[in-house]
């Protein structure tokens, strides 16, 4: 599924199409995604002037000025393309479900293999204004801050932690915790921090919880420069693979030897995602398990 860098990756991909762009047309070949495209939605739409391209969480949001926001979630395995009036391939993909036209000439189109994606609307009459609220749709509204913000920071992650008995890395990716650490960049800052991933979230000192809000940061940008991590699915809005892959510490390299100590990496079950680790690097203590 991407996660934060691959959906950053996508909007800067995106933006400089969208900006101040006017909607021609919106066709929906395939309206049954994750939630159902909503009705009429080119109505709402057509004519409309677009505001620059927003992110919240793994959310992408594109204001149409005084109108709304459409909503777009890539889901398992959605990504975007991009046609201008010069692509020689015009034809439509297998698994192309959606057109959004601009006057321009430019056409984006969303692939979704698995259909897990989603295309919403939220009427706003602020959107596209400066320093307008994050739109106020039920699936943003309880979301909690940016990792990449000021507003995530030691002093509140380590209040968090301290009330929470979930193990560690369950509860890093929480997006009522902070939003848009996925299985990927939780398991990398955690190796980075020498925190295991089943340690109680209540056990870590407060320079523990300072030492992992540094490293998940400093990943999560770093992810973001090399265009995210390329696994499956995942591709820019250029047809570009992600190269973050090659850092990767632990994740995906169960049984083979740690980089810094030779030993084997294992993996745990939490919350139902495999959790990468180094036993000896990240040491869980009798009074932690």
């Amino acid at each position: 599924m991407p996660e934060l860098p691959e959906v950053e990756t996508t909007r800067t991909g995106l933006a400089p199409y969208c900006h101040q762009g006017i909607i021609s047309h919106l066709q929906v070949r395939q309206p049954r995604l994750r939630w159902p495209v909503p009705e009429n939605l080119e109505a709402q739409v057509q004519g409309g002037h677009l505001a620059p391209l927003l992110r919240r969480a793994k959310y992408l949001l594109l204001p149409v000025t005084a109108r709304g926001y459409l909503i777009w979630h890539l889901g398992m395995s959605g990504k975007f393309r991009v046609l201008t009036p010069e692509t020689t391939d015009q034809a439509w993909r297998k698994h192309e479900h959606i057109e959004l036209g601009l006057t321009s000439g430019v056409r984006i189109r969303y692939e979704d293999p698995r259909r897990f994606g989603a295309l919403l609307w939220h009427p706003d009459l602020q959107a596209g204004q400066a320093q307008a609220p994050w739109p106020q749709h039920p699936l943003l509204t309880a979301l909690g801050p940016e990792p990449l913000s000021t507003n995530w920071h030691a002093e509140d992650f380590y209040h968090q932690c301290r009330k929470s008995r979930k193990a560690i890395k369950v509860l890093l990716m929480e997006p009522k915790c902070v939003v848009g650490v996925g299985n990927i960049y939780a398991t990398e800052a955690l190796f980075a921090a020498k925190i295991h991933p089943q340690c109680p979230a209540n056990r870590l000192s407060f320079s523990e919880c300072a030492l992992l809000v540094t490293h998940v940061k400093k990943i999560l940008t770093q992810a973001i420069a090399q265009g995210g991590t390329s696994l499956k699915d995942f591709a820019s809005v250029q047809g570009d693979l992600g190269y973050f892959a090659q850092s990767l510490q632990v994740y995906g390299r169960t049984g083979q030897a740690c980089y810094l100590c030779e030993t084997p990496i294992q993996s745990v079950q939490l919350a139902q995602r495999t959790s990468a680790f180094c036993p000896q690097c990240q040491p869980l203590s009798a009074k932690e398990a």
